[in-house]
């Protein structure tokens, strides 16, 4: 349980700081370098939420929470893992984006409260 609340915590700081890169590219206009700032930055968010999903399916099974879904958990890394790499590109559509963001955010505090 402890794990779990531990990952969510740090999905819910990483899609706070993809929400803040994005919008320094947007006002900058500049790319993100793919291989020292992409890259990096979307290999440490796939590999948080593996150990996410994992922990997360576990905890569903075990509690069965009312408002929290396999889809759901599938749904939300899909969507970490495109902001992650949109991030970093100003062209990214802006209303796509936050919805991605705000999604994420909503499912991972979800999540948070059910704990």
């Amino acid at each position: 349980m402890e794990e779990l609340k531990a990952l969510t915590e740090e999905l819910l700081l990483l899609n706070k700081q993809l929400s803040e890169r994005y919008q320094l590219a947007r006002e900058t206009g500049e790319k993100g370098d793919f291989y020292k700032e992409v890259k990096p930055f979307a290999d440490k968010v796939k590999k948080v939420s593996e150990l996410w999903e994992v922990a997360v399916k576990e905890w569903i099974i075990e509690k069965k929470p009312k408002y929290i879904h396999f889809p759901q958990v599938i749904h939300t890394i899909e969507n970490l893992e495109l902001v992650s790499v949109q991030a970093f590109f100003p062209e990214t559509s802006y209303k796509r984006f936050v919805s991605y963001i705000q999604s994420i955010d909503y499912v991972l505090h979800a999540v948070l409260e059910e704990i």
